[in-house]
């Protein structure tokens, strides 16, 4: 129904792309209203699955009139934010509200690696710092990425002259960090804005050493060596090349970033869209998505803007930035729209949201869930419709004669409990998975 880009070279890696995801392709592009109009049935398809539960008695007889209680408790998809103000709101009042909204909605944290703040001190990595915070998230159920282990935005106070070390010390952060995470926070942007990584502001001014060596290393060398030295560190981990370009520059990078025998350095690619001077159009949301599925692994849509003010790339000249009743009604039927067509499309794994709160949001913008004193916008609360409701699988049933009781679901983990006259309760947890049985078998006792 919906084709796969052509724009770029490589035609059977695009047919081959199109069967893994089970999207045809066709010669026409669809327009905005055919993608929304197909957005709840792509839902369907690709987002939801059949399982059976099946009840039996200690003799292994099947238990006819049970009953089955089916209640989802975390989505496979990862809805997520950054975290980065964890620990660092100026009350104790400010820090619980954000603590508590982020937990109820987002299953994802990413948490803050640029290196320039992490470790101002040679030898001082913010390691402990980042280590709450992702205890805090592991006892929430929220997955952890680490965001980004290699960018030129910032030099270290302490970075010394010599190019070569610098290669040399990034190398060694990397696995470091890796290393000193693994099973903790096991995802990870290895490295960031790689397309346009010589910036005037970032090699004149910003990061004059770091920029320096890596055009020194190459642009597409230095990137293969940081993604051999977190996979060397992190064998298990999802390996994240992101960038903030969806152009064809951005795929020339990425059809580069193979090893000696063709195969892929990167397990995910990262899409970032901020949208501060206006949302995507669903055309052009479905052409990022095609253009990059080709690759044939997961898209995250990794650092997501939509503002609930002014819009606009920059702040308003002599005026407070400020969320305004208007910009909130535009911002949450917006969410509402971008979440939907990213939910729909079978590439797309994980969407995360570019500052929960607009208390310190990136310039300055109006562009949180929540606002500056963490009471929820309407965006907050469509998405929690979104994630926790219409997306989210919530129900009841009776075993037939055959013990079976049938349930289509949204992928994720999920608590089951089975009750029956004469009977205790049995609860079991249970994982709903894209092309697997899902039988789900519970023993009365």
């Amino acid at each position: 129904m919906y084709p796969i880009n052509t724009i770029s070279k490589g035609g059977l890696a695009l047919v081959l792309a199109a069967a893994a995801l089970g999207v045809p392709l066709a010669a026409a592009e669809p327009d905005d209203g055919e993608l929304w109009a197909g957005a709840e049935s792509r839902i369907q398809r690709h987002r939801m699955a059949d399982a059976v539960v099946v009840v039996r008695d200690a003799l292994g007889r099947p238990v006819e009139g049970a009953e089955v209680r089916i209640e989802q408790k975390t989505h496979a998809f990862l809805f997520g934010c950054n975290i980065f103000l964890w620990g660092r709101l100026p009350d104790a009042g400010m820090e619980r509200a954000y603590r508590e909204r982020f937990a109820a909605l987002l299953n994802y944290a990413t948490l803050p690696f640029y290196w320039g703040s992490y470790e101002r001190r040679r030898g001082e990595p913010r390691h402990e710092e980042t280590e709450r915070v992702a205890r805090w998230c592991q006892q929430q159920g929220i997955v952890t990425k680490g965001h980004p282990l290699a960018w030129n935005n910032a030099d270290p106070p302490w970075l010394p002259d010599d190019l070569d070390e610098i290669r040399r010390l990034q190398m060694e952060r990397i696995e470091d960090c890796v290393r000193r995470f693994t099973g903790l926070i096991d995802r990870w942007d290895v490295v960031n804005e790689v397309t346009h990584f010589d910036r005037p502001q970032f090699v004149t001014i910003r990061a004059p050493k770091h920029s320096a060596m890596w055009e020194r290393v190459g642009q597409i060398e230095f990137a293969r060596q940081c993604f051999r030295h977190a996979r060397a560190a992190g064998p298990h981990a999802t390996l994240i090349i992101n960038d903030y370009r969806t152009d064809a520059a951005c795929e020339r990078v990425i059809e580069q970033l193979v090893d000696e025998n063709g195969r892929r350095l990167y397990d995910v690619i990262g899409i970032q869209s901020h949208m501060h001077g206006g949302v995507w159009s669903n055309a052009k949301i479905w052409e990022v998505c095609q253009r990059f599925a080709r690759f044939g692994v997961p898209l995250h849509f990794t650092e997501t803007t939509i503002l609930s003010g002014q819009q606009g790339r920059g702040r308003p000249r002599s005026t407070p930035w400020r969320s305004t009743p208007e910009g909130e009604a535009r911002q949450a039927r917006e969410v509402v729209r971008f979440y939907t067509m990213l939910f729909s499309h079978p590439a797309v794994e994980a969407i995360t949201w570019w500052d929960l709160s607009d208390y310190r949001a990136w310039k300055g913008a109006p562009a949180g869930l929540v606002r500056e004193d963490m009471s929820p916008k309407p965006a907050y609360q469509r998405l929690m419709d979104l994630v926790r409701g219409k997306w989210w699988t919530k129900l009841s049933l009776q075993t037939d004669q055959q013990g079976q009781g049938r349930l289509r679901g949204f992928l994720g983990d999920y608590a089951v409990t089975v009750t029956a006259p004469g009977k205790a309760p049995v609860a079991k947890d249970f994982s709903l998975a894209r092309r697997q049985t899902n039988r789900w078998q519970i023993v009365l006792p």
